[in-house]
């Protein structure tokens, strides 16, 4: 039995998103338990999810807006639902939390409450993007680190090596370094620098490393894993959000022009919802906090219903597949080339474009 703890009560609209999510969700997953975080008063009003022998609520008497500043979340409301969904993750009582809250509230909760794993300077976001062969890339850091030192971008790596390793069953599934091309000599200092480090862990087996990337084979499905600055990385997601909004857009509006128009729509349907489905972020709900003591997920503050269940599965998965064993064995057999001395000197001489 995996227990997942949800925060019920974060998001755009809180408990109207979430409660029939979890409804859905434990209806698909007989060997789930939820532990619903929040208000009791505000969640009697899903009796038919609360009566289920596979749900417990654990009351919290706050809740993190939206925008609550980091320091009001985490210094002034400690018994906020977000923060005891994850003090449940640092208790033993659940094998990881669920929230659609303020994004930094959620990090800096989870760091401070569960701590980095040893090896990790910094947690970062990692979710999928869907690609063209029909699966999805997984990519990050997708916005909690701005400023990455080269020596970042081979933890994201080994970690978001483990994160897919553990979903897909890919042992050795392969890394792409996003640069401005593929040339070794292309890009900042620090994307050379990282560069370097990755060439020298495929070298000692920590990493399948492809080489360096660009922003086209992220959703081509060039390679498994894309590593990027979370600058970067939060661009190409919200790049990702809005091609597959106009898409949408674009198959509803067939529908509302002339007959003639209806008619070919109709007629191509099947076709349209079915790359309307593959390009849909909803199925794609669902970021890991990678790098902490505990398994972490943050799900959109926008979701509705039925992306709120996918970031639930993606928890389930990520606990019943021991996502966190798998990225502490990583993160221990490729610490020694997580260093600044492990950076040749001779990089120095390689001129940036």
């Amino acid at each position: 039995m995996i227990t997942i703890a949800v925060d019920c009560m974060g998001g755009d609209v809180g408990p109207a998103v979430t409660m029939p999510a979890c409804a859905a969700f434990l209806s698909s997953h007989p060997q789930a338990h939820l532990l619903l975080v929040g208000k009791p008063a505000e969640l009697k009003a899903w009796p038919h999810v609360l009566n289920n022998v596979r749900c417990s609520v654990v009351s919290a008497s706050e809740i993190v807006t939206m925008d609550d500043p980091v320091e009001v979340a985490l210094r002034r409301k400690k018994d906020s639902s977000m923060r005891v969904a994850i003090n449940q993750v640092k208790a033993g009582e659940a094998q990881a939390a669920v929230s659609a809250g303020n994004t930094g509230a959620l990090m800096a909760i989870a760091r401070y409450v569960l701590k980095t794993l040893d090896g990790i300077d910094r947690p970062a976001i990692a979710t999928q993007l869907p690609n063209a062969r029909g699966g999805a890339t997984t990519v990050l850091d997708l916005g909690a680190n701005v400023d990455c030192t080269a020596e970042h971008l081979l933890q994201f790596a080994v970690m978001g090596s483990a994160l897919v390793a553990a979903s897909t069953g890919r042992k050795e599934p392969s890394v792409g370094l996003l640069n401005v091309g593929e040339e070794v000599i292309k890009g900042s200092e620090v994307i050379k620098q990282a560069g370097v480090l990755l060439r020298n862990a495929a070298n000692t087996g920590d990493l399948n490393f492809i080489g360096n990337i660009e922003g086209n084979d992220i959703f081509r499905g060039t390679t498994d894993i894309v590593v990027c600055d979370g600058f970067v990385g939060n661009v190409a997601l919200k790049a990702s959000e809005g091609l597959a909004s106009m898409i949408s857009g674009f198959i509803r509006e067939e529908f509302s022009r002339s007959l003639l128009r209806k008619m070919s729509a109709i007629v191509a349907y099947p076709v349209l919802k079915s790359f309307k489905d593959r390009v849909d972020h909803r199925r794609y709900n669902g970021a890991a906090l990678l790098g902490l003591q505990g398994l972490v997920f943050k799900s959109h503050g926008s979701a509705d219903a039925f992306a709120f269940e996918q970031a639930l599965g993606r928890a389930y998965d990520a606990a019943h597949n021991q996502l966190l064993d798998n990225v502490r064995e990583r993160i221990a057999h490729a610490r020694p080339l997580i260093s600044p001395e492990s950076v040749p000197s001779e990089l120095k001489s390689i001129p940036t474009i």
